[in-house]
């Protein structure tokens, strides 16, 4: 089933949301804050309709929230489309048996983990997080999930850095972004 693409008026709404705020974390970065669209009740039924459209009709086991802002997301994603939710965290974040991926950054490296037991072999999965910038993060979760057996159907994102070319990591998969900025 072909996947229905979101309204280009609920994106340009949505778009109108987001604050930038320039030189924000570091000078010449231009930070895309959503805490304004979140704010807005709005807006951000509009988002959550507008993601869990591109999913209704399909399949879904779990939705996987990407710590930390695909926490905000992932539940009402999951609730959208009749799914359980799953928290991807940091290390030792999770109080019970985790199964771990390790990945590289750009200075280092970092981790993810679940619960062993939060994803079952065959289960279809989607990830959500706000952000698809470089795609490391995104990347290394479809292997975490793919590890414990589980199908990554598709990737969520609500903004996705175009020119940061993060997609291109995840070739091979389905990505879903609501809004794109190409600077």
């Amino acid at each position: 089933m072909p996947r229905p693409e979101p309204s280009p008026s609920n994106c340009d709404f949505l778009k109108q949301l987001i604050r930038e705020v320039p030189d924000f974390p570091k000078p010449g970065i231009l930070f895309y804050d959503i805490t304004t669209l979140l704010k807005d009740k709005l807006g951000f039924a509009k988002l959550v309709d507008s993601l869990g459209q591109c999913y209704i009709g399909r399949r879904v086991d779990l939705v996987l929230g990407i710590e930390a802002r695909g926490f905000i997301f992932g539940p009402a994603l999951a609730y959208r489309l009749n799914a359980g939710f799953v928290p991807v965290r940091k290390p030792k974040k999770l109080p019970a048996a985790t199964a771990k991926w390790t990945y590289d950054l750009e200075y280092g490296t970092d981790t993810l983990e679940v619960h062993q037991d939060a994803i079952q072999p065959g289960q279809t999965v989607i990830l959500v997080d706000d952000l698809l910038a470089t795609g490391g993060t995104a990347l290394a979760t479809t292997k975490l999930v793919e590890s414990l057996g589980g199908k990554v159907d598709s990737l969520a994102f609500i903004v996705e850095l175009d020119f940061l070319k993060g997609r291109d990591k995840l070739a091979g998969y389905e990505v879903v972004s609501l809004l794109h900025y190409d600077k």
